[in-house]
């Protein structure tokens, strides 16, 4: 009888080659808590979530599968620059993001909520439930603003932290995050301090 000898196996001469996917995540302890972020194979970053445990983290994982693509893959190191970016905005040393947010995970009324705070709501200011509401022909839908904001898919990166209830600042409240409120109070701070450093 003879025996077949196959040649060994040398992860460093042959490294398991991964699949592609469509969407690759990566889990980010933060300053500000536990954030999932996911981003597709041309770019687009499709959640910057809170995920304090691991039904959350499955819930928005399945939500990603469901409405972008199926293949998702864990792959840290295909977010480094969004992770350094990140990083670089929680310690101050830079006011904006150069991902490109896709809000393909809202709804169209969150579309037009996070858009317009977007583009109007610069580093370092903030504006109101109210004010955002009617900043989009909607003056009396402060409240579902406030939900709009409450499920935003792309936290930090697009700011719905610098959303204050009205005479918040004021009485020291400063409404509904995703995060929680210390994550909020954290990050207006963090803006406020910056912004007058420069």
């Amino acid at each position: 009888m003879t025996t077949t000898e196959f040649p060994s196996f040398d992860p460093a001469v042959h490294p398991p080659v991964l699949p592609e996917s469509d969407v690759s995540y990566a889990l980010e302890d933060t300053a500000v808590g536990r954030l999932l972020l996911a981003m597709t194979a041309d770019g687009r970053l499709v959640t910057s979530v809170y995920v304090p445990d691991a039904a959350a983290e499955s819930a928005w994982l399945q939500r990603v599968a469901d409405v972008v693509s199926p293949r998702v893959l864990r792959h840290p190191s295909r977010l480094d620059g969004v992770r350094r970016e990140l990083a670089d905005y929680l310690d101050g040393r830079t006011r904006k993001f150069s991902v490109t947010p896709d809000l393909v995970l809202a709804s169209d009324f969150q579309r037009s909520v996070l858009t317009r705070l977007a583009s109007r709501v610069g580093y370092g200011a903030a504006t109101t439930y109210g004010a955002l509401a009617a900043a989009i022909d909607r003056p009396g839908a402060a409240r579902a603003v406030g939900s709009a904001l409450g499920a935003n898919p792309v936290c930090v990166v697009v700011p719905c932290h610098r959303v204050l209830p009205a005479g918040g600042a004021v009485h020291g409240d400063v409404g509904g995050y995703a995060g929680g409120p210390a994550a909020k109070e954290h990050l207006l701070a963090l803006e406020a301090r910056s912004a007058t450093m420069r």
